[in-house]
């Protein structure tokens, strides 16, 4: 696992998953919606006879019109899906990243407290209550 998170997740993306990730941002925007609501007008407006019978091409129920929302339909899912499973593998990295963070400045706290002890200690002030309290609180933390 690299240290580096950012280069790590630019490592998983992939030229098809760079892709993946513009069609899907693209799908999740108004500009879709908007494309998609004059896409369909223009259809219905054609095959219904608005523009000229002769220009009719997928009568009434739109069958042709049905068949291709449901092939975009199922290649966009697949786009989010890919999408979806590169953001939680770079979930995964930051989070293991997070954690290797966290072990280094548990340890680190530790050998502060020691230190901090051996101190008091030399000077002869008590803080075994303080030490004592922020033991338990750090046990019950990380029981959580």
């Amino acid at each position: 696992m690299a240290l580096n998170a950012n280069r790590e997740i630019h490592r998983l993306k992939q030229a098809e998953d760079a892709w993946a990730g513009s069609i899907t941002a693209f799908a999740g925007s108004m500009r879709f919606v908007r494309l998609h609501i004059a896409w369909f007008a223009l259809w219905i407006a054609v095959n219904v006879g608005l523009l000229g019978v002769a220009r009719e091409f997928d009568p009434y129920p739109f069958g042709l019109l049905t068949l291709a929302v449901s092939l975009e339909a199922i290649f966009l899912s697949t786009f989010v899906l890919i999408t979806q499973n590169r953001e939680a593998k770079a979930s995964e990295i930051r989070s293991e990243l997070d954690y290797r963070t966290n072990v280094v400045a548990e340890r680190e706290n530790d050998v502060i407290m020691r230190a901090l002890q051996r101190i008091a200690e030399q000077d002869g002030i008590a803080v075994d209550d303080l030490i004592a309290e922020m033991t338990e609180f750090r046990e019950q933390s990380l029981t959580v």
